[in-house]
């Protein structure tokens, strides 16, 4: 068989793999539209969407939706890198190209860097409008991925060089400037989805947007692990970067061609979302005045706060689960479980059922409140934390197999936080932020939701045991499972304070012009 006969065979034996595995993705999907479909329709106050407009409003929302999932790829592959740079060496044959506190480093400058450019790109996305902002996010993000793929092949293609021979031992300097990079431009993306679809979603429907966000959310953590690791896994591993590039390089162009900002835009008729920006019909607030409302507004400033926690929360878990497991394998034996080789289609599938749970009995349940959703999930999170804490070594038997407590609690907090994610930064910033400057809510509390990660990264690269061999003893410290009992004892505080701060929204609705 020649190279490229062996190359397309390899090609079609990773497809057929790759959709075994999203198969049951497709079903809860298809599952989860029956049951959106048959719930009864939001009193929209005497409007009625016509077939045209709900047809249309998805063929708006769907390409632009799938650039934001593909953008997650783009931002969490570095994740995955970690795990094939730590089987790397550098020149002394001990120390991993890439360490569990050099992983931290370049996430933090990363999440930092998302966390402050709210102050530039809300602004501007108010100002440009959504779809040139996803426009944007997109192609920098692409250029941004193609940059470190680069690096990547010159480490792994040219090892012996002069080149390689600089970047391997300053692998996290360059990649936590490149990483920066790529989430200055990641940044749009929630900014963008929410701006975009604010005028098309009434106040009473959008829980069903907050499923929506929280489904978008678990393809792309989906594409960005599974996807991921077996693009790494079978493939050179620079192209575990230049996959999103090009993926968000065609979406680029559908984006360009399909979307539109408004209903009016697409030729359809505008009607009043009764968020905070209905009847506000004067002229347009400068920036600063903006900024002002936004900061000295205690619903969002608390909502932000929560989102503090829900980024400190959903990163500790989603990035540092595969990491303990495959460190502490020798004495657990996670490496290589079901629940290890398929985590993207697992989170994938919790938040999805996060995402529609929250959705459904905000609409539907707290009518449209969505301070009682989150602070029901936070206590849940914040029990499945204490728990955690005393079981993060030990497995219960279910069906007559053993199963790993901590694999079950993961899963489970995952679920809970994409749920309080998709309901406050997808849903609760277009209520409060309202349609004129959804821009800058959205940027403030997804803002406050990175810097919760920036502050986990820093605290995680400081606490968490090192991965580096002992070189008097030979011994690894992140080996002992004993060692890592700080990190779900993290977890608590975070969800305490997070339930308290959501639980002080448990009544607010949006108040605008007309009330």
């Amino acid at each position: 068989m020649n190279a490229s006969s062996l190359l397309l065979a390899t090609l079609a034996e990773e497809g057929a793999t790759a959709f075994e595995k999203f198969l049951p993705i497709l079903v809860l999907l298809a599952v989860v539209t029956v049951v959106l479909m048959r719930l009864p329709r939001a009193d929209l106050g005497g409007h009625e969407h016509s077939a045209a407009f709900r047809k249309r409003r998805v063929f708006n929302w769907l390409p632009l939706g799938l650039t934001y999932a593909f953008l997650y790829m783009g931002r969490y592959n570095i994740k995955v890198s970690q795990h094939f740079f730590g089987d790397m060496r550098l020149a002394d044959g001990i120390t991993p190209m890439m360490t569990n506190s050099g992983f931290a480093e370049i996430f933090f400058w990363g999440t930092l860097t998302y966390g402050s450019s709210f102050l530039i790109n809300g602004p501007l996305t108010d100002r440009i409008g959504g779809k040139r902002a996803i426009l944007l996010g997109a192609a920098g993000a692409s250029l941004a991925n193609i940059a470190m793929g680069l690096v990547t092949w010159v480490l792994v293609s040219r090892p012996d060089g002069d080149l390689a021979a600089t970047l391997g031992p300053n692998l996290a300097i360059v990649f936590s400037a490149l990483y920066a990079v790529n989430m200055y431009f990641q940044s749009f993306g929630a900014v963008a989805i929410v701006k975009c679809n604010a005028p098309w979603f009434h106040v009473r429907e959008r829980g069903v947007f907050g499923a929506i966000f929280g489904i978008l959310i678990s393809l792309g953590i989906y594409f960005a692990f599974d996807w991921g690791y077996m693009i790494a896994s079978s493939q050179p591993l620079h192209w575990l970067f230049f996959v999103p590039a090009i993926l968000l390089l065609g979406f680029w162009v559908l984006d360009f061609f399909i979307v539109k900002d408004t209903p009016a835009l697409a030729g359809l008729e505008s009607f009043d979302t009764d968020d905070a920006s209905s009847g506000d019909d004067g002229p347009a607030l400068s920036t600063a005045q903006v900024f002002k409302r936004m900061f000295t507004n205690p619903v969002i400033m608390t909502i932000a706060l929560v989102e503090f926690c829900s980024g400190f929360m959903r990163q500790a878990i989603m990035q540092w689960f595969r990491t303990f497991a495959k460190q502490t394998d020798d004495a657990l034996h996670l490496e290589g479980t079901w629940v290890y080789d398929n985590w993207g289609v697992l989170l994938c599938a919790a938040g999805i059922l996060g995402g529609v749970f929250a959705g459904t009995i905000s609409d539907h349940l707290f009518k449209s409140r969505r301070g009682p959703v989150a602070a029901v999930l936070y206590g849940l999170m914040l029990v499945s934390s204490i728990i955690l804490v005393f079981t993060f070594k030990s497995d219960i038997m279910v069906f007559g197999v053993h199963i790993a407590v901590i694999e079950v609690l993961v899963i489970f907090m995952s679920m809970c936080v994409i749920g309080v994610h998709g309901m406050l930064s997808g849903t609760a910033s277009m209520d409060f932020g309202g349609s004129k400057n959804v821009g800058i809510a959205v940027g403030i509390i997804d803002g406050f939701v990175y810097a919760g990660t920036a502050f986990m990264s820093i605290l995680y690269g400081f606490i968490l045991p090192s991965d580096v061999a002992d070189p008097a003893t030979g011994i690894v410290a992140a080996a002992d499972p004993d060692n890592w009992r700080v990190w779900p004892l993290s977890m608590i505080p975070v969800a305490l304070v997070g339930l308290f701060l959501a639980s002080r929204v448990w009544n607010a609705t949006p108040k605008n012009s007309k009330s």
